[in-house]
């Protein structure tokens, strides 16, 4: 299989995940440090729903790419 072809498949599958499931993920950061106590916050973030739009738009283009260089 093609490097652009398996890249295309990849994307389409991240996209069209995103897109239908969501995806997030965690960022922790430090909210008060006094000496060796230390208090932290976990907030969890969405991955924007266009980005998922974008990755499933440019696996179509990598697929496409990868069939026209192929033949």
């Amino acid at each position: 299989m093609r490097p652009l072809t398996l890249a295309g498949i990849v994307l389409l599958v991240l996209g069209g995940f995103i897109l239908l499931r969501g995806l997030s993920y965690t960022s922790r950061q430090s909210v008060l440090q006094v000496g060796e106590f230390q208090a932290t916050m976990e907030e969890r973030q969405a991955v924007p729903t266009w980005i998922g739009a974008l990755a499933l738009a440019g696996g179509i283009v990598l697929l496409v790419a990868g069939r026209r260089r192929r033949d």
